[in-house]
């Protein structure tokens, strides 16, 4: 199966958490178009919270309560950019296939 026909794992979950994935040869249907900036938009939110989080972690009088809602979030980020990378990886062609091996 190529990159391509292969089940895409979105950004979102089933409301089990569970995983969806989406089979489409169409790198450009709605479905992915959706995806793609779901996707975009994750990255995006966790790069400002990066950007908060270095504030938060530079003020001294920060509280436990605040460093742990930080934390919480930070760890949203970054479940969200490993799910949009493992997504992203599994699209990437094979380096065998590419070379013929």
């Amino acid at each position: 199966m190529d990159a391509m026909t292969s089940l895409r794992l979105l950004p979102w979950s089933d409301p089990d958490g569970r995983p969806c994935y989406l089979s489409s040869d169409n790198g450009n249907s709605l479905l992915n178009r959706r995806a793609n900036q779901i996707e975009a938009l994750q990255l995006s939110m966790g790069t400002e919270l990066l950007g908060h989080a270095r504030a938060l972690l530079d003020d001294r009088k920060a509280n436990a309560t605040e460093l742990r809602f930080l934390a919480q979030r930070l760890c949203e980020a970054l479940h969200d950019a490993l799910r949009v990378a493992e997504s992203r990886g599994r699209r990437l062609p094979d380096y065998s296939e590419e070379r013929g091996d």
